[in-house]
């Protein structure tokens, strides 16, 4: 089983990919969960989203302690929060950030595989303006994810919350950052 946790802010759109990451995997014929925890709703307090993926059925039903991967959408946090508490020695930590994996290390003491996806800047490039879509490219392809599968589901999950437009701009998004982080290596 592999288990991820998202840090994110209110209105970042963490918890609505990591719910689209559910689905990429469940259309791989994979169990899936996929839930969020966060205080008081507001925009800009930090948030958490999990996934848990595996080939079997899966039991456990509480927060992911000791993450395979873990996703920070806004590189703030790394100061504000400790993404990397219960990271696997052997997992992944990906970051937005401009920042190279050498500088997030010095930041973050992580000894494990660092992706540094500029998620800001692959957004704004794309006319999009949100790093979500682009994280999860980076996740998916983290994972090892065929291209197909998540162009597809994000396509049907986004197709309906955006204009054609908008989802052109954000599959692009999605596709700069999956072919950045695909060649670090997976997870599976």
């Amino acid at each position: 089983m592999k288990e991820i946790r998202w840090h994110g802010r209110g209105g970042q759109g963490a918890k609505t990919v990591s719910q689209v990451l559910a689905q990429i995997n469940l259309r791989e014929g994979k169990f899936v969960q996929a839930f969020p925890e966060f205080g008081p709703e507001r925009s800009g307090a930090p948030i958490r989203a999990y996934n848990r993926i595996s080939d079997d059925e899966i039991l456990v039903h509480s927060a992911v302690y000791t993450p395979d991967v873990v996703v920070v959408v806004d590189e703030s946090l790394l100061r504000s929060e400790n993404p990397t508490e219960g990271l696997r020695p052997d997992g992944i930590l990906i970051v937005n950030t401009p920042c190279s994996p050498e500088e997030i290390r010095k930041q973050t003491g992580f000894r494990g595989k660092i992706i540094a996806v500029d998620a800001d800047r692959i957004a704004r490039e794309a006319g999009t303006g949100f790093a979500n879509i682009p994280m999860l490219g980076a996740v998916a392809a983290a994972l090892g994810t065929e291209w197909g599968i998540v162009e597809e589901e994000v396509r049907r999950a986004m197709g309906e919350r955006m204009s054609r437009d908008m989802l052109e701009k954000n599959v692009a998004a999605l596709r700069a950052a999956y072919e950045e982080a695909k060649g670090v290596g997976s997870v599976r």
